[in-house]
């Protein structure tokens, strides 16, 4: 195994990707614990995150985001499943940066797979075309998920047993080794 010294791990990546239900498994393995940002979003605010896109709309919502993160990186030994869009934001990378940063990157097919019929995403509401939104939202938004340490790319058979062993064989390519303190 590896020594992650307390890092972080922040899963970026679309909405659907997978990241809360890799970011639990993860930690396990790692023994770490693990946090769901729009989850403690919901429940610092009192609200769903559609409820919130509702009320105040998204940018109020990018600033809470922001917020909560910030919070959540100065604490250790967490896996973290952030929002899709927390990336997209240049001054979340401040926070990101501090951790290892992993995107679970699925192709379109299989985000569309996932998300049919979902109506709990608010940036999917009123699309009469998934595949082309999403594929439109990814195309935005690359070039920053493509900023993280890792990228781990999920075809549609993959398990999530399979996913995690990719990731952990993934980490120790990238972690630095620690400097010798000379004598």
């Amino acid at each position: 195994m590896f020594d992650l010294q307390g890092l972080n791990i922040y899963l970026i990546g679309m909405m659907g990707s997978g990241k809360s239900t890799i970011g639990p498994l993860l930690a396990q393995h790692l023994g770490y614990s693990f946090l769901d940002t729009d989850t403690t979003i919901e429940r610092l605010v009192g609200q769903s995150v559609t409820e919130i896109f509702q009320t105040v709309g998204e940018t109020e919502f990018r600033q809470i985001e922001t917020k909560v993160l910030a919070e959540v990186s100065a604490h250790l030994r967490l896996v973290v499943a952030t929002g899709g869009g927390i990336a997209i934001e240049r001054e979340n990378w401040n926070h990101l940066h501090q951790g290892l940063v992993i995107w679970l990157d699925p192709q379109v097919d299989v985000l569309v797979e996932r998300l049919q019929g979902d109506t709990t995403r608010p940036l999917l509401a009123n699309s009469a075309d998934l595949s082309s939104k999403l594929a439109k939202m990814l195309a935005e938004r690359r070039h920053r998920y493509s900023e993280a340490d890792i990228q781990i790319s999920i075809a549609q058979n993959l398990t999530a047993e399979e996913i995690i062993d990719r990731i952990l064989v993934a980490i120790p390519t990238v972690l630095k080794a620690p400097t010798a303190i000379p004598e």
